[in-house]
């Protein structure tokens, strides 16, 4: 794996540990984007953020990299209702106060990095 992407799976590993974390620190913001729906939304968002720690550990892990960038570009269209919602709803994160359009933009967000994700944890040909 070349320095370049594993700088890349560096940088997912701590972003999703950092988004894991705070699942559990502003739980409130993240119930809110959990479309109305879904049952139990503060158990969806205690379950995702402990998926989002365990995946930003397991990326980590050579062995385990290219499934963890599968399972989590699966898991990040799993939650794209919520964004979507996030953005119909114009929810903002806490006290921010978010543009429908950066909401939307959001939304898009999720398919690069799902590229970019699987392109970093593919493992080299040999």
């Amino acid at each position: 794996m070349t320095t370049f992407k594993t700088t890349i799976v560096y940088i997912l590993a701590a972003f999703f540990f950092a988004a894991g974390i705070m699942h559990f620190v502003h739980v409130d913001s993240f119930v809110a984007i959990v479309p109305p729906l879904f049952p139990l939304p503060k158990l969806i968002v205690w379950v995702t953020g402990v998926m989002e720690l365990i995946m930003a550990v397991m990326i980590l892990c050579p062995h385990y990299r290219a499934n963890v960038g599968v399972i989590l570009s699966l898991y990040l269209l799993a939650v794209l209702p919520a964004n979507i919602y996030m953005a119909v709803a114009e929810i903002g994160f806490g006290d921010i106060v978010t543009s429908q359009g950066a909401l939307w933009f959001r939304v898009f967000l999720q398919f690069p990095l799902i590229a970019l994700i699987l392109w970093a944890t593919r493992p080299a040909k040999s």
